[in-house]
């Protein structure tokens, strides 16, 4: 697999801001591409200095009639990026090591270039992404879980209103009520709280230790920044050495738990895609040309350094950066024409979201799309991060479409309720004299081959109302002795 070919993999995965950048690198570091904007009339996109060609298409005309079928998707054929590209040793890249390329779980590994124009840290959000998937009930849920989650600040609190949520989503305030649940149920806690207290309070449940004397130190925290003591242990009822270990235990909690990962970019997101409604209701799906890439190549210099009969080294530099240009410009629109596709699918199968909220949303997976549009899954995945949609009821990542289960050994993912039902089972064939701890739980889980960390079973357990092993040792012990 050549670097090019690696590099044109990593091109699905980037956003049109990071190729942007990718542009930048790539003008300075050959002369014979320059910044265009010929139409499709100039040229054919490429071979003789075109750009990249700009169109709208509807959903309609991009999946009932096939537009843009006449050149396969970046997984598949290789020929039209190759054609001109001279690999060194003469090999041709055939259609198979394509497609294995692009599925090859390490394809974009170990090369520089636009991977390193991303944080190498994760964010909060991206870590509470992970999570929201396993612990939501359905897709609904997950959905505007992640939404919450991208509305959080540095510290991870929510300072966004509940009914502004829901009206923006178009679903009922219940719903973000147990979306809002999921998110405070996830790693670190106290993310998702409205304020201090509740920061604190979700953190001290953790612990267990949320008695009534916490819940009254925390309900007078004004109090406690004051010094107010006397008064604190009359409202917590407690003498000198509990009010003590009253503090301490506060002290021990972290106040702005979303602080421990990286910060969001402070940049404003800017969409990839832009949703509207046309005048007969269809779908109106486009590419944001604000943001695209528009390379030709500049062929008059090209002429200029042939014709004063350069060397062999000189010719064989020029051949080099013409037919990476010539690369390079058709790599891109190749991009354009899988995401427009991708997109274009995503929002047919979403139809009853993007028209009447999250209410419709239905279950939907990497797999389903990719086969509607004939692309391997791996290509999905990349073409759908770091994407974002703008539509009439605003801006979200493409991923957030699907629903993400749990991982699984054999890489084909497992949804929650599977997994809880699982939990439920183990816990029900318990011995009495040898009741599961969570760790435990998690081992025999890994056995099925379902990847789960401590943490989350625990928090399946509960969702499922499981108490602890210690909770249900008694329980057990209780109906032995009944």
């Amino acid at each position: 697999m050549t670097p090019q070919l690696q590099q044109a993999i990593k091109l699905l995965a980037a956003s049109n801001l990071e190729i942007e950048t990718f542009i930048a690198d790539a003008l300075e570091a050959n002369p014979l591409l320059e910044a265009g904007a010929v139409s499709r009339e100039d040229g054919d996109n490429g071979d003789d200095g075109g750009d990249i060609p700009r169109e709208e298409f509807s959903s309609d005309q991009l999946i009932a009639q096939g537009k843009g079928e006449s050149e396969a998707p970046l997984d598949i054929d290789s020929s039209a990026l190759d054609r001109d590209r001279d690999t060194g040793d003469g090999r041709a890249i055939g259609d198979a090591e394509w497609g294995s390329a692009a599925s090859s779980p390490g394809a974009s590994q170990d090369l520089p270039g636009i991977e390193e124009n991303r944080a190498a840290d994760l964010s909060l959000a991206d870590h509470l992404d992970q999570q929201i998937g396993a612990l939501a009930c359905n897709p609904r849920e997950a959905f505007v879980a992640r939404h919450i989650a991208g509305l959080l600040d540095e510290a991870g609190y929510l300072t966004a209103d509940l009914a502004d949520i829901a009206d923006d989503l178009g679903v009922d305030s219940d719903c973000v009520e147990d979306a809002l649940e999921v998110v405070q149920m996830c790693d670190p806690t106290g993310v998702g709280a409205r304020d201090l207290a509740e920061c604190l309070a979700l953190q001290a449940r953790e612990a267990d230790r949320y008695d009534p004397c916490m819940k009254a130190l925390l309900d007078n925290l004004d109090l406690v920044a004051r010094g107010e003591v006397a008064q604190l242990k009359r409202l917590c009822r407690v003498d000198d050495e509990d009010f003590a270990d009253l503090l301490r235990e506060l002290r021990a909690f972290d106040p702005k738990p979303g602080l421990a990962f990286a910060p969001a970019s402070s940049d404003a997101v800017v969409p990839d895609v832009l949703l509207s409604t046309r005048d007969d209701g269809d779908w109106d799906i486009r590419l944001n040309e604000e943001t695209l890439p528009r390379l030709v190549v500049n062929r008059s210099y090209y002429v200029q350094l042939s014709q004063g009969r350069p060397d062999e080294q000189t010719r064989g530099w020029l051949k080099e950066k013409l037919a990476d240009a010539h690369w390079l410009i058709r790599a891109l629109d190749q991009r354009q024409k899988t995401i427009l596709k991708t997109a274009a699918e995503i929002v047919k199968q979403q139809d009853g979201f993007f028209r009447r909220g999250v209410s419709e949303l239905r279950p939907l997976t990497l797999r389903e799309v990719a086969e509607q549009i004939d692309m391997h899954e791996s290509t999905v995945s990349r073409v759908t991060s770091n994407k974002y949609l703008h539509c009439d009821r605003g801006c979200f990542e493409l991923k957030y479409f699907f629903t993400s289960g749990v991982a699984s050994s054999d890489g084909e993912g497992a949804s929650s309720e599977a997994i809880k039902s699982r939990i439920k089972a183990l816990t029900d064939a318990e011995d009495p004299k040898k009741v599961l701890s969570d760790q435990k739980l998690a081992d025999l889980l890994k056995e099925e081959g379902f990847d789960l960390a401590r943490r989350t079973v625990a928090k399946y357990r509960e969702a499922i109302g499981i108490g602890s092993s210690a909770q249900r040792r008694r329980q057990k012990k209780l109906a032995t002795l009944g």
